[in-house]
C-alpha cells in the first residue's frame, strides 16, 4: 500500500495550507491555540469563510452544493486545519443531520434545509441523550403524539452541545409505546423558538457551559418536519451515529496535540534535561504516535467506505474507541509535561497567570482540554457500549 500522497493530493495540501494562512483570521487562530472559547459570531465567521470558498460541506455531493471531497482530501484538510489552529467545523447540521436528510429525507426537506445549513441561517443542535437514555438511547422517553397536522412533544433532552446558540434541533422522539423500544422512535426537526421549549445551561468542570438541558412542554411540531417514516427513527439514528463516531476519531486534533506535546517536552520548563530525554516519557510519546499512525490509516479506509454510500458500524465503533483513548492519552501527556503550570484553567485562573513570567503561554489550555475531553469516553455512545458492539459483531461472525 502506497502511503505517499499523489502529485494531485500534494498540490491540494499546499492549496489548503495557503488558504489557511491567508483566510484564517489571526486572532481567531490565536484564540484556538490558547484554548479560548470562540463566540457564536466567530464560529459563524469561519463558517462563512469556508462556505465562500466552497469548502464547508466537504462530504456532501456536489448535487447538494457540497465539495464532494474524497477521503484523502478530507484527511488532508483536517490535519492542516488542526495544525493551523483553525476552529472546528460545527458538525451538527453539516456532518450529522445533512447525511440523514440526503439519504432518508424528502426532496422538499433537502431543498429547504440544506441551503440554510450552508448559509448559516440555521444553527442545529442534537436532541438524542436524555437523563435516563444516554448510551442506552433506545430507552428514551420524550413523547410525540400526533394531533392532526402536528405532533405535540413533551420531554427532556440533555448534554445538548451548543444548544444555547441553536435555532433548530433534530430530535429522537417516541411515537409508539406499544412496540419494541427501537421500533417506536421517530426523527423530528424542531424549531427552537417554538413556544414550550426551554434551554438550561449545564456548567462544567472548566467553568464553561457548552452543554445544556432542553425541555419540551406541549411543543407543536408540523408533521412535515418528520424525516422519513414514522417509527423508523432508530434506523436513521444509527446511520447518523456512524458519521458522528467516525468524526470523533479526531485524527487531525490528535496530530496537532501530539506535535504540541513534543514541543513542550523538548523545552526546559525547569532545571535539568528536557522531558523528551526521559526514557519513560519518550516511550509513551512513541507508543501514542504508533497508535495514531495506525488509526489514521484505518480512518482513511473507513471514511472511504462511507464515501461510497456505506454506513460503517463495527468500524465506526472501533474508531470511536481508539480515537477517544489516543486523544485522552495525548491530553494526559501534555498535562504531565507542563506540570504545575497546568493547574489554572478558565474559571479559576487569574488573568495572565499562564503567561510569562508566571508560566509559558502554551500551558493555558492544557488543564481545560484534559478535563473537557474526559467526555470523549461517553459521547457518541460510551466506549463500553462500542466494545460490546465490536464483541457481538465479531463473535457473531465467527459462529
Amino acid at each position: 500500500m502506497d502511503l505517499n500522497y499523489t502529485d494531485e493530493e500534494s498540490a491540494f495540501q499546499i492549496e489548503v495550507r495557503n488558504f489557511l494562512a491567508e483566510k484564517l483570521p489571526k486572532q481567531m487562530s490565536e484564540k484556538v491555540r490558547l484554548g479560548g472559547d470562540l463566540t457564536k459570531a466567530e464560529m459563524d465567521e469561519w463558517h462563512s469563510i469556508l462556505n465562500d470558498k466552497g469548502w464547508l460541506a466537504q462530504n456532501w455531493p456536489k448535487a447538494f452544493g457540497g465539495a464532494e471531497w474524497d477521503a484523502v482530501q478530507r484527511h488532508i484538510y483536517e490535519e492542516e486545519a488542526a495544525l493551523a489552529n483553525a476552529p472546528r467545523i460545527i458538525p451538527f447540521g453539516l456532518s450529522m443531520l445533512a447525511p440523514v436528510l440526503q439519504k432518508f429525507g424528502s426532496q422538499e426537506q433537502c431543498d429547504h434545509w440544506l441551503p440554510r445549513i450552508l448559509s448559516g441561517e440555521d444553527w442545529w443542535c442534537q436532541g438524542y441523550s436524555e437523563p435516563g437514555a444516554g448510551s442506552d438511547l433506545a430507552s428514551l422517553k420524550t413523547r410525540a403524539v400526533r394531533e392532526g397536522d402536528h405532533y405535540i412533544v413533551n420531554g427532556q433532552k440533555t448534554w445538548t452541545t451548543l444548544g444555547q446558540h441553536a435555532n433548530m434541533i433534530f430530535c429522537l422522539v417516541r411515537t409508539d409505546v406499544d412496540v419494541k423500544q427501537q421500533e417506536g422512535i421517530s426523527f423530528l426537526l424542531i424549531d427552537m423558538n417554538t413556544p414550550g421549549i426551554e434551554v438550561r445551561p449545564i456548567v462544567l468542570l472548566d467553568g464553561g457551559a457548552e452543554v445544556n438541558e432542553v425541555w419540551f412542554t406541549d411543543v407543536k411540531v408540523p408533521v412535515a418536519n418528520l424525516v422519513g417514516e414514522e417509527n423508523m427513527g432508530w434506523t436513521y439514528a444509527k446511520y447518523l451515529l456512524t458519521h458522528e463516531r467516525t468524526n470523533i476519531a479526531g485524527v487531525g486534533f490528535s496530530n496537532a496535540g501530539l506535535q504540541a506535546v513534543k514541543r513542550i517536552a523538548k523545552s526546559e520548563l525547569s532545571a535539568g534535561k528536557p522531558l523528551i530525554e526521559n526514557p519513560h516519557f519518550a516511550g509513551r510519546i512513541a507508543q501514542v504516535e504508533i497508535d495514531l499512525m495506525a488509526m489514521s490509516l484505518s480512518n482513511l479506509r473507513i471514511v472511504s467506505q462511507a464515501a461510497k454510500g456505506g454506513a460503517p458500524g463495527l468500524e465506526a465503533s472501533m474508531l470511536k474507541v481508539k480515537g477517544s483513548i489516543i486523544r485522552q492519552e495525548i491530553n494526559d501527556l501534555a498535562r504531565r509535561a507542563v506540570g504545575p503550570y497546568a493547574l489554572p484553567f478558565a474559571s479559576e485562573a487569574i488573568e495572565g497567570a499562564n503567561e510569562a513570567p508566571f508560566g509559558p503561554e502554551y500551558a493555558a489550555p492544557v488543564a481545560a482540554e484534559y478535563f473537557n475531553n474526559r467526555k470523549l469516553s461517553i459521547f457518541g455512545g460510551s466506549n463500553e457500549v462500542q466494545r460490546q458492539i465490536i464483541a457481538k459483531t465479531t463473535l457473531g461472525a465467527m459462529r
